[in-house]
């Protein structure tokens, strides 16, 4: 007999907690298709999106750790350059990321003095892009002026670009020697630009790592651009992540101290003494001692003698005899 109600289509509460874990797991997976053919299922939350228009060469950890290289790299930049310029020059870093070469370009203002330069032995051509207000101000600075901010939108002169390439030197070098526990580079300067509207080094595509740095000198206030091509960088970084990681695992392994003996301590008499500690006695008492008198000690200090080398406690013995001699036994040492 068939049923009116129709009730052999209702769901029972299982089915329907069935179905909606059902959708929730296919809504919170998604089908991955390799270049092999195969597809696999991943959890939408492991699997990140990637912005075509700002590709990411490095990870979060990758960019922590050239983070604090970097850092260091600005203190000790500002550091020569004052020393340098015989004036305060404050940097402060105020940018790390990548952007591609072309956005990297429309960011240099025009006029600016750009450098392209090689750390050797790494392949690439990475720039360096100093305001062309802030290279006359420095310039002006070697040449014993105050460092006063100007209105100048101009091009730097040969006199001026030469003295000016004088501290570009100084900021290569550093740059290359925070990594000289890694590798030994040498910057070469391969040109200089007053504009980077036509200029070309690598593809417009590529993934630049871009430096920013807040100048101030006097009372001028410029960023300082450095863009390193992400292949320049890459021998860097694996030499990095291998190097945090010995450091790491060398941390957290217990470190054992091969000491070696000097053989011109052969020689060196050092005193060696007993004694024990435990019994007090008044003045008064040892004043009236004579020749004869007993002092009477507790038979547990008999196993509690420390061999001291000259004053230093080294070990703690068991009194006794060997032969006709006292003798201490070491039992173990002090640490």
């Amino acid at each position: 007999m068939d049923d009116p109600f129709g009730t052999q289509d209702v769901l029972s509460q299982t089915d329907v907690e069935r179905l909606l874990a059902q959708v929730a797991e296919q809504e919170s997976s998604s089908e991955v298709i390799s270049s092999g053919g195969t597809s696999q299922k991943f959890n939408r939350d492991s699997i990140q999106p990637y912005d075509f228009r700002q590709p990411v060469f490095l990870s979060a950890g990758e960019l922590r750790k050239l983070r604090l290289r970097q850092e260091d790299f600005t203190r000790s930049l500002a550091a020569r350059m004052s020393i340098y310029l015989r004036m305060e020059f404050g940097l402060q870093m105020s940018r790390l990321g990548t952007l591609t070469y072309e956005r990297f370009l429309e960011g240099i203002s025009n006029p600016t003095h750009l450098t392209l330069f090689k750390a050797e032995p790494l392949r690439g051509v990475s720039l360096l892009d100093i305001p062309s207000q802030l290279g006359v101000i420095v310039v002006d600075r070697l040449l014993g002026g105050p460092a006063q901010a100007i209105n100048l939108e101009r091009d730097l002169s040969d006199i001026e670009g030469a003295l000016l390439d004088q501290a570009v030197q100084i900021i290569l070098n550093e740059w290359c020697n925070q990594w000289s526990n890694l590798r030994e580079l040498r910057p070469v300067v391969v040109g200089h630009e007053s504009s980077g509207r036509f200029l070309q080094t690598t593809s417009f595509d590529t993934v630049m790592l871009v430096l920013a740095l807040e100048a101030r000198l006097g009372d001028c206030q410029e960023v300082i651009q450095m863009g390193f091509p992400c292949y320049t960088l890459e021998p860097l970084m694996r030499q990095l992540n291998a190097h945090m990681d010995a450091n790491n695992s060398d941390s957290s392994a217990p470190h054992s101290v091969n000491i070696k003996w000097n053989a011109e301590m052969n020689d060196v008499r050092v005193p060696v003494t007993a004694d024990w500690d435990g019994l007090n006695m008044t003045a008064r008492n040892v004043a009236r001692m004579k020749v004869g008198d007993v002092i009477p000690l507790d038979a547990q200090f008999a196993n509690q003698v420390q061999v001291r080398f000259a004053t230093v406690p080294k070990f703690t013995g068991r009194l006794g005899r060997q032969e006709d001699k006292w003798a201490v036994e070491i039992t173990t040492p002090i640490t």
